[in-house]
Order: C-alpha cells, then sequence, then structure tokens
C-alpha cells in the first residue's frame, strides 16, 4: 500500500505540480548580464539597452526569435573545429529559459530577485583605461563622396617602456565610422616618421609616411587595438602583454563611410597596463593576400594565403576579413612534419560582425609551422549584400572592393625579437678571432 501512495504522489508531482514560474529580475537578467549587456548598454553599437525590464519588456518576442534562430549572441565558428574561450553560443538551459520567460507572459517577478547592477564605464568595454590618446583633431566626414583611409599620428610621450594588457578603440562617430587600427610605432621604424603629428592625412600625399604594413605586419608596427562592427576589445590573459616602447606613437587608421549625412570625429584608444610583470610578449600576424580578383557573377570564388613562422611561437587567436560578398573562411594549422589541422572554420561569415576567436587552449606551433588560410566570396545576385554581382572586384580598401586578411595572434617569450618570427632567428655573435677578422 506505501508503494502505491508514493507512486501515485510521483504521478501526481510530475504531471500536476506547478512549475516554478520564470521572471525578469530572478532568472533573465542574469543571463542577459552574462551573455548581452556588454554590447546592449547605452554609449555601445547595440540598437536596444538590455539593462531593466523596461528597456527589456518591448523586445521580448524578438528575443525568442534571435535566440532560437542563433542570431544572437552573434557566434559563426563551425563547432567541428576547435574550442574557444570566448564562445558565446548560448547554453542549452539559458536558451530555454528566456524562451520559458518569453512564453509564461514576459513576466517581470520581484525586483529583490534581481543580482547587483554591472558596472560599465561609459564609452569602454574594457573598464576604465589607465590613459586615453584621442585624435587632437576632428576630421570632418563629408555627406557623400568615397573617402580615402585617414591616419592620424599621436605620440605617446612614454618615458619607458609600457606593457599593456586590455586596449579598446572606439569611435567618435559611430555612424560614419566603419573601422579604427590602431598601430603601434615604434620610434627606431622608419614607417611613418616623417608623417604630420595630431592631423588626419592621407598616406603618399604631399611625402608625408608611408603605406607600408597598413594592413597590420610587423614591417610597420604591431596592431594595438581595433574596432570595427561587432568587434570586442582583445583581452589578454594575466602575465601577457603587448609592448609599446618608450618613445613610441599611436597611428590611428580611419575608415569611413559617407551615408547622406555630414559627420564630425574624434576616436580614441583606451588602455589598461598590466599590473603584473608580463612573461609572454602578444603579437599580431596577418597571412593575406591582395592580388585577386572577384570574378563577375561567380558565387564560389576561392582565394588562399599563407605565412611560414621561422621561430616558435603560440597561436592565441583568429580573426577572418573580408567585405560584403565573403562567404566562407577557413584557418590550417601545417606542422613541419606535413600534418595538417583545421585550428577554425567559418562557414557562413557576417560582414556585420567582426569577431575574433580566442582558442580555449593555446596551440604551440614550432619553427617552420605555416598557417594556411581559405576564402571564398559570392559575387552572384543570390548574396543579398552584393552592391553589383555584374562587376569583378579585386582587393581594395572600401567596403565594396573585397580583402582577404588572416590575422591572428601569437605569444612568444617576452624577451624574444618578433622580426624573428619572419627572418629566423639570427645566431649568436662569436667571441673568437674569426669574427674579429670580419
Amino acid at each position: 500500500m506505501r508503494v502505491f501512495v508514493l507512486a501515485l504522489a510521483s504521478a501526481l508531482w510530475a504531471f500536476g505540480a506547478p512549475v516554478p514560474e520564470t521572471t525578469f529580475y530572478k532568472d533573465v537578467l542574469p543571463l542577459l548580464q552574462k551573455n548581452c549587456q556588454g554590447c546592449h548598454h547605452p554609449g555601445e553599437a547595440a540598437p536596444m539597452s538590455l539593462l531593466t525590464y523596461e528597456t527589456v519588456r518591448p523586445y521580448a518576442k524578438a528575443i525568442k526569435a534571435s535566440v532560437l534562430n542563433h542570431k544572437m549572441p552573434p557566434w559563426f565558428a563551425d563547432p567541428h573545429y576547435g574550442k574557444f574561450a570566448n564562445d558565446r553560443t548560448l547554453a542549452d538551459a539559458d536558451l530555454k529559459t528566456l524562451v520559458a520567460w518569453v512564453d509564461g507572459g514576459a513576466k517581470a517577478g520581484d525586483p529583490k530577485d534581481a543580482p547587483k547592477p554591472v558596472e560599465w564605464a561609459e564609452g569602454w568595454l574594457i573598464g576604465k583605461p589607465d590613459v586615453v590618446f584621442e585624435m587632437p583633431t576632428a576630421f570632418e566626414v563629408p555627406a557623400a563622396g568615397t573617402i580615402d583611409y585617414q591616419y592620424v599620428r599621436v605620440p605617446t610621450n612614454f618615458t619607458e617602456d609600457k606593457y599593456v594588457q586590455f586596449a579598446e578603440a572606439a569611435p567618435g562617430d559611430r555612424q560614419h565610422v566603419h573601422h579604427i587600427i590602431a598601430f603601434i610605432r615604434d620610434p627606431r621604424s622608419p614607417w611613418m616618421k616623417d608623417a604630420p603629428v595630431g592631423v588626419p592625412f592621407v598616406p603618399g600625399r604631399g611625402g608625408e609616411g608611408n603605406r607600408q604594413a597598413a594592413g597590420g605586419a610587423i614591417g610597420g608596427g604591431d596592431m594595438l587595438a581595433g574596432y570595427a562592427p561587432g568587434t570586442i576589445p582583445d583581452m589578454l590573459r594575466p602575465g601577457q602583454a603587448k609592448l609599446v616602447p618608450k618613445g613610441s606613437d599611436i597611428i590611428f587608421q580611419l575608415h569611413y563611410t559617407a551615408d547622406g549625412k555630414a559627420g564630425t570625429d574624434k576616436s580614441r584608444v583606451g588602455l589598461i597596463f598590466s599590473k603584473q610583470k608580463p612573461v609572454e610578449r602578444v603579437f599580431t600576424l596577418a597571412a593575406s593576400n591582395n592580388g585577386f580578383v572577384v570574378p563577375a557573377g561567380d558565387p564560389d570564388y576561392r582565394v588562399d594565403s599563407k605565412i611560414t613562422l621561422r621561430d616558435d611561437a603560440t597561436l592565441e587567436m583568429l580573426l577572418p576579413h573580408m567585405h560584403l560578398r565573403g562567404k566562407d573562411f577557413e584557418y590550417r594549422v601545417v606542422y613541419p612534419d606535413g600534418r595538417s589541422e583545421i585550428v577554425l572554420r567559418v562557414p557562413r561569415y557576417n560582414f556585420n560582425w567582426q569577431l575574433s576567436y580566442y582558442l580555449e587552449k593555446p596551440l604551440f606551433l614550432p619553427k617552420g609551422t605555416t598557417i594556411e588560410c581559405t576564402a571564398h566570396y559570392d559575387n552572384s545576385p543570390n548574396n543579398p549584400f552584393n552592391p553589383d554581382p555584374t562587376k569583378a572586384v579585386p582587393f581594395g580598401e572600401q567596403s565594396w572592393d573585397e580583402m582577404m586578411f588572416g590575422f591572428f595572434d601569437i605569444s612568444i617569450p617576452i624577451d624574444k625579437d618578433p622580426m624573428d618570427l619572419l627572418r629566423g632567428p639570427r645566431p649568436p655573435r662569436s667571441t673568437g678571432g674569426d669574427d674579429f677578422q670580419r
């Protein structure tokens, strides 16, 4: 009899017991803080704020649709290749919670159940910077026409080497700034050494500066920070840092797009210095190809690139970059013994979301390893983002041109020379007589 009663009670619980109500303050707000508010708070690029019940409730059904079709949070890596520390994919339990909240009437619940609000540094995702470098002179964005990339040289006036753990580029005019790349110009580098200070200019006009390493490479300067649609700023692990040598300049590379309305921009870069002595230096490289033309109407045009490392390094992050006809992108690591491994595949590239993919477990790359990249482009009428499928598309700077950059971050011991990655380590100098004779 007792067994029967227990079984009946279990059945009643399973089929008739009330299910705990899903509410905003208790269940949904913690998920939004973790997954959404970084972009969805005032001053950031997202179109609405998701900080409070009052601002979230009108978008409840849209949130449900976005998470069910995996449009939000944006994440494009093929799950069959690689695991990433910054994977934005919603956990199944979190997705079910959001759907249950909407289906249950999107109720507020008790405000006492709410977690403590996240304190966002105004205008910064990295938190309050230790130092901010802003363009001294504003750039006046015209209402129409093609705008050449603008460059601005800003001295740091650092009197000692600085190690940067977090860096963020922030546009002053989000409506017109398509991208920012902030380069570190070592004072010993000839790159941009004659460029004007503090004013926007176009390299090559009037002899100022040059375009060496305009896309990012060791020859010009390391990339300190970048901004593009959907970009999340780089945040290095404890013990890692970007080196800004004393006396360096920051070179802003700015891409503006006219949209029928004039604007004014004073973009800036915020830095947070390492709080401990770094043991690893992080550097940005790229496997790139600028010698291609995508044929008119071609739905699946292939472009390849590669770069071979001449010294040991550790792979940390991958950032594929194409423009409006970009279709998919793949990174492969080819080891010196011939083994090949896919480390990232982006099967549906989206120009509106320039995402970085940080490896969950950084990958050691022995000397002689090659990073290979393959990209496909859709220049057909089936591509809804295609400006004109009747035209062949060359490599170029503007959004209606195309690019092929497989950016990646590597780490090396803090005392190593990053130039060795391309030229190979230099042999130690001899102290014998032969060296003296030479």
